[in-house]
């Protein structure tokens, strides 16, 4: 029977992997917690990952005890690394966003006014709880307190990311309520803003 088809997730369970071994629950929540706003998954889908790169021989399991209970520790292989080092020499996919309230901004002329105001009110408060935790989580690299701090460098890249996105994304909602609140109580009556769609027009890399 061959090994089960590698996905993207395996690889993510992989690359945690390369950096010590983990339980099926401490795996589920480094994922949870370090990559839920990037690659958030089922935890269910989670804990068949190491099991699946058991299989491939990627991965190595040690059974043990943590007091009574049962616990299995799964760590990398030499074959698992040099998996993972063919996979990041690969470039990655396109971004895919997943954005509930923004498919609600999408057909926001069959609701109300109220309900758009709403829905970008959540928005902006979504944003400023993200930067909030972002704040909170570089204080504890600049004190020397953050978890696995040799990885440090690439963690900036990706919370930069993060960060950036939730300060765009907040930005951007606080803009389109500024707009709504001028719309007439009829959405399906409102009209372009031209200057931002000028602007938009503009950003093309040949400009």
């Amino acid at each position: 029977m061959d090994a089960p088809k590698m996905t993207t997730t395996s690889y993510a369970i992989l690359g945690l992997l390369a950096i010590k071994p983990w339980s099926t629950y401490e795996l589920a929540q480094q994922v949870h917690v370090r990559m839920r706003r990037f690659w958030p998954r089922a935890e269910s889908k989670l804990y068949e990952e190491p099991k699946r790169l058991l299989a491939r021989g990627l991965a190595a399991a040690e059974s043990g005890r943590v007091g009574k209970r049962k616990r299995t520790l799964y760590s990398v292989t030499t074959a698992g690394r040099a998996q993972l080092g063919r996979w990041l020499a690969e470039p990655g996919g396109a971004p895919v966003l997943e954005f509930e309230a923004l498919l609600k901004v999408f057909f926001a002329e069959h609701g109300t006014k109220a309900d758009l105001l709403a829905t970008l009110a959540a928005v902006q408060d979504w944003a400023a709880q993200q930067l909030a935790e972002d704040a909170r989580t570089a204080d504890r690299y600049l004190t020397g307190d953050g978890p696995f701090p040799a990885r440090g460098a690439h963690l900036v890249l990706v919370g930069r990311f993060l960060s950036d996105f939730a300060d765009m994304t907040g930005r951007w909602a606080q803009w389109a309520a500024e707009e709504v609140r001028q719309w007439p109580p009829d959405l399906g009556k409102a009209t372009p803003n031209r200057e931002a769609l000028t602007e938009i027009a503009q950003r093309t890399p040949d400009r």
